[in-house]
């Protein structure tokens, strides 16, 4: 029993590597905003970052969107709150403890940096893994193929 166990984990495993290992990547560039563009920064993601995000986000493969009309020329800026003008100390050193949180999201999307890393590193692992000590390296191979190319064939569709 524990074989077939052992047995079905493995061909499960490789035929879901390829999805993965790609939203472990998309997943990481999305930590960081590098799939979108964002009014009054000069970064602008290019087009191809932009469909992996919109393929990890949406399952759709969306045309590039450029940056906002009012980017190319002076921008108008949103009117600011009463409290927004305030001075740090006058909103009662609120900015400061926003801060805080700022820097432990940072860690946090770090930690999960290490996390997408270590996962695509652990199922390239498996997929060694699974041609090392399996005795068909055609099924292997086969289900490799299939769980890379299902999923492309489903994106070219609905793109």
């Amino acid at each position: 029993m524990l074989k077939q166990v052992r047995q079905l984990h493995l061909y499960l495993g490789v035929f879901f590597a390829p999805s993965i290992i790609f939203f472990a990547l998309t997943g990481s560039l999305q930590l960081f905003g590098l799939h979108e563009g964002h009014p009054g920064e000069a970064y602008q993601p290019p087009a191809w970052v932009q469909k992996l995000g919109s393929i990890h986000k949406n399952q759709i493969v969306a045309e590039r969107r450029g940056p906002p009309p009012s980017f190319a020329g002076e921008q108008k800026r949103p009117q600011e709150s009463d409290e927004a003008r305030r001075s740090p100390q006058a909103a009662g050193g609120r900015r400061n403890e926003e801060r805080g949180p700022n820097k432990l999201t940072l860690v946090l999307k770090l930690f999960f940096l290490a996390t997408a890393v270590g996962l695509v590193f652990s199922t390239l692992l498996g997929i060694y893994m699974a041609f090392k000590y399996n005795r068909s390296r055609a099924i292997v191979w086969g289900l490799l193929l299939l769980g890379t190319a299902i999923p492309v064939a489903l994106i070219a569709m609905v793109a």
